[in-house]
């Protein structure tokens, strides 16, 4: 997703009020945008709290700054400076955090991001896009160029299987039908259970979703999954995300509001470190129970 970001964000870079920031990463990736972007491309250096309040301070002068680093080193080191020079202010800094989840996986756990987008949506004003697919990010990127308040993104790798033709990018969208349960999935998991999911014989295959954008407002909860919520007898929430401030929490909390009952519900997240051994991504997900072949069988 992150070459993809970089072709999109090129298309942004002849607009003057484009500016962006790297914590000195990026490097075998970002140079097109170097070259496109000219002295609006900065390389912060290792000082990401200077270098968010800095993205505060020319948002405050009417520039679009975009501010990119992994996603740990980009919302965990400067969360009092999204606090209070960004989120406070209301202010439309972009935040762009590579590697959500166990991505960065044998770096350990310094470099996870297993509670970024629930932590970021304690904050006033902040919004959240996480993409699925790769597909995904030009439209998210177009729509945070108008975006007028505080927002993080959280990219991944795309896993969607090659023989699928991804329905248009919506905040909410189906992707498969079946007579199982209802499945939602946040982020890049999705791809590799939706490959394991379209094997499946129709009384067993989920009705599946996906969900790229938080918080999760009450309005924004189609009718169409509602509907199905009340023929099913198994909801499933699954994301690479640790369960407090979590999508399925948000959701749970959501369907109480409104009334809707829940026969069975199961909310597979990232637990953190399991078996207390670093590995892959897939690693991860597995001890989790995260994986295709977990999420399937459930």
């Amino acid at each position: 997703m992150r070459n993809v970001l970089c072709e999109t964000l090129i298309s942004l870079a002849s607009d003057l009020q484009f500016v962006f920031l790297t914590g000195d990463l990026g490097f075998g990736a970002l140079e097109p945008l170097k070259s496109a972007a000219g002295s609006r491309f900065i390389n912060a250096g290792v000082a990401e709290q200077n270098m968010v309040s800095v993205a505060a301070g020319m948002a405050r002068s009417g520039l679009i700054p975009w501010v990119y680093s992994i996603a740990p080193f980009l919302y965990a080191r400067p969360f009092e400076q999204i606090r209070n020079d960004v989120c406070l202010h209301d202010l439309p800094v972009k935040l762009l955090g590579n590697g959500g989840g166990y991505a960065y996986g044998p770096m350990g756990a310094t470099h996870h991001a297993l509670e970024d987008y629930g932590a970021l949506l304690t904050l006033p004003n902040m919004h959240v896009f996480v993409p699925a697919f790769a597909a995904d990010v030009p439209v998210i990127i177009n729509k945070l160029s108008q975006f007028d308040h505080p927002a993080y993104l959280r990219l991944g790798r795309c896993e969607l299987p090659s023989n699928f033709i991804l329905p248009p990018y919506s905040s909410w969208r189906k992707l498969i039908s079946g007579d199982g349960s209802l499945l939602l999935v946040v982020g890049p998991l999705a791809g590799g259970i939706l490959k394991e999911a379209m094997l499946l014989e129709d009384s067993k295959r989920p009705n599946m979703w996906v969900l790229s954008e938080l918080p999760l407002a009450l309005e924004s909860i189609p009718t169409k999954f509602l509907n199905e919520l009340h023929e099913t007898k198994h909801l499933i929430v699954a994301e690479e995300h640790c369960e407090h401030g979590s999508a399925g929490q948000s959701l749970s909390h959501a369907l109480a509001l409104l009334g809707e009952s829940i026969p069975r519900f199961s909310h597979r997240c990232a637990r953190g470190y399991i078996s207390h051994t670093y590995g892959s991504q897939m690693f991860h997900r597995k001890e989790c129970g995260l994986d295709p072949d977990s999420i399937v069988s459930a």
